[in-house]
């Protein structure tokens, strides 16, 4: 997604729970550490939700649209393709996020300005950049993650 993994996530598959466990947990949860993705939807249209900043309410649908088979020349993880750019940080979730892009796009509209110092400029909803997204990825202390042993 591009955010700063600052705020606490979970999964949710097939009616359990994935995160990190912590003492301060409200219930139980399975340490996501433990599992690679290929475990928890293992097969293509495998489906479950990711739900981050639970302030903000972010919740996505992710499906397993299609698996390739792994190529010993690229480094992984990989984004082989993508739509739109990623809301900012603390936006505000959905809602906040809409009167962003509202804001940002009228420059006469009151909180126009302060979004733009916010963010640092303009924003454009449909920029992605694959490159950037995948130095990033690259970047990424691996050892924590899903796919530490590809």
């Amino acid at each position: 997604m591009g955010w700063t993994n600052s705020h606490l996530h979970q999964f949710i598959v097939g009616g359990e729970y994935y995160s990190i466990p912590s003492e301060e947990d409200w219930e139980p949860v399975i340490d996501e550490r433990k599992y690679r993705l290929a475990e928890i939807a293992p097969t293509e249209q495998s489906k479950f939700i990711y739900e981050y900043d639970f302030g903000d309410s972010w919740e996505h649908e992710i499906v397993v649209e299609k698996i390739l088979p792994v190529d010993p020349k690229v480094k992984y993880p990989y984004c082989v393709k993508g739509k739109r750019a990623c809301p900012p940080e603390d936006v505000g979730g959905i809602w906040g996020f809409e009167e962003f892009l509202e804001a940002m796009k009228d420059p006469k509209h009151e909180e126009h300005e302060s979004y733009v110092e916010w963010w640092g400029g303009q924003y454009d909803p449909e920029a992605i950049d694959l490159d950037e997204i995948n130095q990033g990825l690259q970047n990424i202390d691996q050892s924590n993650w899903w796919w530490e042993d590809l």
